[in-house]
């Protein structure tokens, strides 16, 4: 063991060092002087080393990369040194100093090179793909949180109208931001890499600034927009045909936001990979794959196939932000 036991703190969490300094490493930690200060070392290393567990699992070579790597190697040596150009004296390569074999060198460093890329590119972007989905779910978790106090002031979730224009399911983003629940420009409502988030300058307008805007050019793109790109539930109508307040029931089965549909009605084309995030009633966010949003009651359509309200309480269906009950 070194003289130093942290020097081997890494080792041990790695499984790196042999059976005896693992041994007195033990007599380390459990040292009342110094012991506790290790532990505190040892716990943040830990820390630090936790995303690597992802990259703990073997790697499967290419079958046959060994035999075809040999080949080459022999092959070259079989071929003699590569003929070299001329140069003047002034002008001598480094490769000149290094001998002929410096050739082959580079060649084995650039195929080294481009297997690591082969290698390092899925995990690199399976990282990206975690961090957007990552960030999806905070804002989702976020907005939840507004829409959990709206509902605790005004007894229900912020509800369309029954008709009109303001009818939309995206109402409820400028609902939120007229009671300073949402910040209009915090991109909150975005995703990552969307087209929305790309074009940049997106800003929830206010109800007034709704409400003024009915009739005019500027209102259909607010209307299209206003709910980012998360939908949000369309509540359901009654017997009689009347649209409903949007009740919170706390029910951990019933969505009340998601990301947004397509212009399908089947999918999101939020992640590429074909993710759902869903906010259900309760709070919590669940990460759903294509087939998951359409088995048992398709979150995008109700009972009777259509992206409208639902025809009755459980029939849960998220809109986009212009779509009306």
């Amino acid at each position: 063991m070194r003289d130093d036991p942290r020097e081997n703190l890494i080792g041990l969490l790695i499984d790196a060092i042999d059976a005896d300094d693992a041994k007195q490493m033990a007599t380390a930690l459990a040292d009342p002087a110094a012991g506790p200060s290790l532990q505190r070392d040892l716990e943040r290393l830990r820390l630090a080393l936790r995303p690597l567990d992802r990259d703990r699992e073997p790697i499967s070579a290419p079958p046959g990369l060994a035999e075809r790597t040999l080949q080459f190697v022999r092959q070259q040596k079989a071929a003699g040194p590569l003929p070299m150009p001329r140069f003047s004296p002034t002008e001598a390569p480094p490769y000149q100093q290094a001998g002929p074999r410096a050739w082959l060198d580079r060649l084995i460093m650039a195929a080294t090179a481009i297997a690591a890329c082969v290698l390092v590119a899925p995990l690199l972007l399976d990282a990206i793909i975690d961090a957007r989905a990552r960030r999806a779910e905070r804002n989702l978790q976020k907005t939840s949180l507004a829409l959990q106090g709206y509902a605790e002031s005004h007894r229900v979730f912020p509800s369309p109208p029954d008709s009109g224009p303001l009818s939309r399911a995206g109402l409820y983003a400028p609902t939120l931001v007229s009671e300073q629940r949402l910040v209009a420009d915090d991109g909150t409502l975005l995703c990552p890499d969307t087209e929305l988030s790309r074009r940049g300058g997106f800003r929830v307008p206010s109800l007034d600034e709704l409400k003024a805007a009915i009739g005019t050019p500027e209102f259909d793109e607010m209307v299209r927009t206003m709910g980012g790109d998360y939908g949000y539930t369309l509540g359901h109508r009654n017997s009689d045909g009347h649209l409903q307040p949007i009740s919170n029931q706390r029910r951990q089965h019933h969505p009340v936001m998601a990301d947004a549909p397509d212009d399908s009605g089947e999918k999101s084309s939020n992640h590429p990979s074909g993710l759902h995030h869903v906010l259900y009633e309760d709070g919590h966010v669940e990460r759903l794959s294509t087939d998951d949003i359409r088995r048992d009651d398709h979150i995008f359509k109700n009972h009777s196939g259509r992206t409208a309200a639902g025809v009755d309480p459980e029939d849960a269906v998220i809109g986009d932000s212009h779509h009306q009950p």
